[in-house]
């Protein structure tokens, strides 16, 4: 008997019936919930960027800006330096012994006395004096009013949030106080005063470990992606290498820190607080990042172009570096970036390898002790005084761009390079 003809007719749905007219308004609803569910997700993401970013910007945007005291000077009969120290190198010990901090400082107590004198002005206020002598010698010959920076409590209050005291000195210098951009917050190093600390020596510090970091992870990480891809023979060895390589990538930073501090400081005895040690240690966390990447671009080149270039004589080689290589370079181009961008915002590692410390100056070799960006934020936020408060977000924001600036080149290289496959 055939087996077809045994087979009951199956009734065509009935929509119309009350059960299905339940169960397709139980789908729509379940459909209208999914998508109210992932409009609320993206509206909660959303409010907590913009309530960080506001919280950022209203508490460092006055990070940027110093207060400043016109200062009136006469230095004729308290700074006798010729001008011939003034034009070498040794201006700034030649002034220092000249007694200008305690001149300056003379001169403030001149002239607001009953508002604190010398107390009012910041830690580099005579500093900054010495550039605009060392700008203009005609400033220790002729009577003059300066610009200088005022200290912390006073800073603060003509911002808005000093104690009762500070406040009532800012209302009582009214018209000798000003705001300015402090532009010594983009050009000085990690400081005791919050007046003259500034991000220059961390940033530097940054990029000089990002230089190390790159320059070992990119092209072992590349390399290491262009053999499993093309040569490695697939076997299970090459399964474990590839496992575990999937499995770094997803290790917690602070483990490379501690492989960081065995291997280079424990084992090789490499100074600390150095950039070289804190490129290597991001760099071991960096390169799984761009051997999967890469991996992943090699993928994605169409075996045709290799079957074109071997059927025109093009040896192994010459397939992977003329041809394969070039088109795969922007996906990993791509992820280079991302990945360095994760190191770049990564705290726990150096951490653990002595690169928490106070750098007084910006390094200026690969050996020089330094710190970088995000541990100098560390140090700020830990810090009781007031003014590091503002110090710490205005920084904050100052990493923000530098990450917001790779993330925007690795998009502009996808785009720019991109080849659509058809």
């Amino acid at each position: 008997m055939n087996k077809r003809a045994a087979t009951p007719a199956r009734q065509p749905t009935d929509w119309q019936t009350p059960a299905m007219q339940r169960r397709v308004r139980r789908r729509y609803a379940a459909e209208r919930r999914f998508r109210a569910m992932g409009v609320a997700a993206v509206f909660v993401s959303a409010a907590f960027l913009v309530y960080l970013l506001a919280t950022m910007i209203a508490q460092g945007a006055s990070g940027f800006t110093e207060t400043r005291l016109a200062l009136p000077l006469d230095l004729r009969a308290h700074v006798v330096v010729s001008p011939s120290q003034l034009g070498g190198p040794a201006a700034d010990f030649a002034l220092a012994g000249a007694g200008l901090e305690n001149a300056v400082d003379a001169a403030a107590d001149r002239a607001f006395p009953a508002q604190g004198g010398a107390a009012l002005l910041s830690d580099g206020a005579w500093l900054r004096i010495r550039d605009a002598i060392k700008h203009d010698p005609q400033v220790l010959a002729r009577p003059t009013t300066l610009d200088v920076p005022v200290a912390t409590d006073i800073d603060m209050a003509y911002k808005g949030v000093g104690t009762p005291e500070s406040e009532a000195a800012v209302a009582a210098l009214g018209p000798h106080l000003s705001r300015g951009l402090n532009v010594s917050f983009f050009t000085g190093a990690d400081a005791t005063d919050p007046t003259r600390a500034g991000i220059w020596g961390a940033l530097k510090g940054s990029l000089l470990t990002m230089v190390v970091t790159l320059a070992l992870a990119f092209p072992i990480g590349v390399l290491s992606a262009l053999y499993l891809e093309e040569y490695a023979p697939r076997n299970r060895w090459t399964d474990l290498i590839e496992v575990s390589i999937n499995n770094l990538a997803a290790v917690p930073s602070i483990i490379f820190g501690l492989l960081g501090l065995a291997v280079f400081l424990g084992t090789f005895h490499m100074p600390r607080s150095g950039a070289i040690v804190g490129g290597l240690t991001l760099a071991l966390m960096t390169m799984p990042v761009i051997v999967i990447a890469g991996r992943n671009a090699i993928t994605a080149v169409p075996p045709s172009i290799r079957d074109a270039a071997r059927a025109l004589g093009a040896s192994p080689i010459q397939v992977v570096f003329h041809h394969v290589l070039p088109l795969a370079l922007p996906g990993i181009l791509t992820g280079t970036i991302i990945g360095m961008a994760r190191a770049l915002g990564e705290t726990a590692p150096l951490l653990m390898i002595g690169m928490r410390a106070f750098i007084a100056a910006p390094p200026s070799r690969l050996t020089d002790p330094t710190t970088v960006l995000p541990v100098q934020i560390f140090l700020w936020s830990d810090d009781v005084q007031t003014g590091f408060v503002e110090k710490t977000s205005a920084a904050i924001i100052v990493l923000l761009v530098v990450l917001l600036t790779m993330n925007g080149l690795a998009i502009y290289l996808r785009n720019r390079f991109e080849t659509r496959w058809k």
